[in-house]
């Protein structure tokens, strides 16, 4: 199994900076491909990054390209979210994932953290 532990969300506004943190354990991390999914109040979960194989290929979605970078740390076990220009749009619980089928369905995807909470507001 793998458990996923995400951190660093918190209160920003419009124009500030996050960089959210996924701590993995259970399995090899390298192993794996890993992501960010996000959901907002009466939304659906969506996605926004992902990041695959040991050469780091990165997607994002558009909503978020230009502005979001995801990386990985395998020495650490750890993939991270650095989120630049936050939108009040952004706002949202945001849940990191491990293990896909496809990447962009949220449903493919076989592990996740519990969510850490993003407020983007002035």
């Amino acid at each position: 199994q793998v458990q996923l532990v995400e951190s660093g969300g918190g209160l920003v506004h419009p124009g500030g900076s996050l960089r959210l943190s996924c701590a993995a354990s259970g399995r090899t991390f390298s192993f794996y491909a890993m992501g960010w999914f996000r959901q907002a109040p009466g939304n659906e979960r969506e996605f926004v990054a992902a990041i695959i194989g040991s050469g780091g290929i990165t997607r994002y979605a558009n909503s978020v390209k230009g502005r979001f970078t995801i990386s990985r740390d395998n020495a650490k076990n750890t993939v991270y979210l650095q989120m630049n220009s936050l939108k009040p749009e952004d706002t949202a619980v945001y849940y990191c994932a491990a293990d896909p089928t496809t990447y962009t369905s949220s449903a493919t995807w076989n592990y996740w953290g519990q969510g850490t909470q993003v407020t983007v507001s002035s």
